[in-house]
């Protein structure tokens, strides 16, 4: 056979990263080591795989065409690895929204940490346009998104159900209210995430459905940020119920009913469609599924926080 794997394995990182120099390290390979392989693989069939623009490689229709094989390849040659090794998985990369990352996914990781021993998850948090830019370069196995997207060379696959919620400090003239119209809304002075989060999309458009011009004074990429400075009252914020549970319940911060905003969303697997999904890829998605479906249907407070 003239392909190895260790070929793929450089071929794979350097479409990722359109930089040899940045792959080898990945690898931890030379750079001398990474051009040969690279080089063996193309010159070897006579195909190209990338155009050089300057320090630059960027994939060529060949190239495309054989990435989502050569990554194929590659999971299968770790879950073998894996099995050889004494049964371990293989490691699952993960992308996770903020919501979902800051609040639930290290739970589920820890979890499946725990039920899998020797296993390993690289987690990534990040707003949902990044999370879905990663899975289209192959980057990750799969992705925990609380936004909307579409793209043909993604799969989307319903997970858990979630509220957006307004809220303000208890010093706010709402907070006595309890409720606000869209026209008392749009008076306020609002602090929410930034464009490219899911929570922020689902906040402007049912904004916008209800005719309320929204006065957005500071945005943040952080909802801890944003909890703080609602706290402080600058304004009055707009975030996941997930992540206001405790200060809800504490009264720190104060819900204003909306009953005229469609504020509800749900969470949502990706995953690239060209992309094998391995056996650990699945256990992660099953741990996901097994731990929050428990909270929700049995009231059981393995993840304690989920609506």
């Amino acid at each position: 056979m003239k392909i190895t794997l260790r070929q793929l394995a450089v071929f794979a990182a350097v479409a990722r990263f359109e930089n040899v120099s940045r792959a080898a390290l990945q690898l931890n390979m030379s750079q001398s080591a990474a051009s040969t392989a690279l080089l063996e693989l193309e010159r070897h069939f006579d195909s190209p795989l990338f155009d050089r623009i300057g320090k630059s490689l960027r994939l060529n229709g060949s190239g495309r065409g054989l990435l989502p094989q050569a990554e194929d390849i590659l999971a299968k040659a770790g879950e073998i690895e894996g099995y050889l090794a004494g049964g371990s998985l293989a490691p699952v990369a993960v992308g996770a929204t903020l919501t979902i990352g800051n609040y639930l996914a290290t739970l589920v990781v820890a979890e499946y940490l725990y039920r899998n021993p020797g296993s390993r998850v690289d987690l990534s948090v990040c707003n949902t346009q990044q999370v879905v830019e990663r899975l289209r370069r192959f980057e990750l196995d799969v992705g925990l998104i609380e936004g909307e997207a579409s793209d043909v060379d993604l799969v989307f696959e319903p997970w858990l159900d979630d509220e957006l919620v307004v809220f303000c400090a208890p010093s706010h003239v709402l907070a006595e209210a309890g409720q606000a119209s869209p026209v008392v809304l749009a008076r306020q002075k609002w602090i929410v995430r930034e464009p490219g989060s899911g929570t922020r999309a689902l906040f402007d458009r049912a904004m916008r459905a209800v005719g309320a011009d929204v006065d957005v004074c500071l945005q943040l990429e952080h909802t801890e940020a944003i909890k703080r400075a609602v706290e402080s009252g600058l304004g009055v914020g707009c975030l996941s119920r997930l992540s206001l549970r405790e200060a809800l319940r504490r009264g720190s911060l104060v819900e204003i009913k909306t009953p005229e905003l469609v504020l509800r969303r749900r969470f949502q697997f990706v995953r690239q469609r060209r992309r094998h999904v391995n056996t650990a890829t699945r256990i992660f998605m099953d741990e996901c599924r097994r731990l929050t479906g428990m909270a929700r249907d049995t009231g059981e407070l393995l993840l304690p926080f989920i609506p």
